[in-house]
């Protein structure tokens, strides 16, 4: 599993024209649903997004966290996160989870921060969208799943 976490001042997603999901300040979060990933991967992504401390303090040194600052999430599914690039021109999914479980796994991540109390906004699952975003910093992070960051390093 992996995601894209975002500092935003504000971000919005708009399907065919209409807003989807809206935050001011928060995390916009690009999630990607990889073949094989659990509740331990979504549970540890989501947690992790939540509690990284990436908010500047009174000095501007990164020391607070989504709930220091009482921010909101925009949580966006992205398959293409799941490519692979290393052959050729054209990306390859094979490792993308198929949709229905994709799906399962999005919810399942948005539940788990939704129930921390974080206020969570979404786009729409597999649908064409249109992500609008003020990063803040910009500060951008590429999470991975232990699962994931272990594969990388084993293999």
């Amino acid at each position: 599993m992996k995601v894209v976490l975002q500092r935003v001042k504000q971000a919005s997603v708009e399907v065919a024209g209409q807003v989807a999901g809206k935050i001011s300040r928060g995390i916009l979060l690009f999630i990607g649903i990889e073949r094989g990933d659990g509740k331990e991967d979504v549970e540890f992504l989501a947690r992790k997004s939540v509690e990284m401390r990436i908010f500047p303090d009174r000095e501007g040194k990164m020391n607070l966290s989504l709930t220091d600052i009482n921010g909101e999430v925009l949580a966006v599914s992205q398959f293409t996160l799941a490519a692979s690039t290393k052959k050729g021109r054209r990306p390859s999914f094979d490792s993308a989870e198929e949709p229905g479980r994709a799906e399962e796994r999005f919810k399942e991540f948005v539940a788990w921060i939704r129930a921390k109390g974080f206020k969570v906004e979404t786009g729409v699952f597999q649908a064409i969208m249109d992500v609008h975003l003020v990063n803040e910093g910009p500060v951008t992070f590429i999470l991975e799943s232990r699962k994931s960051s272990f594969q990388e390093v084993a293999g």
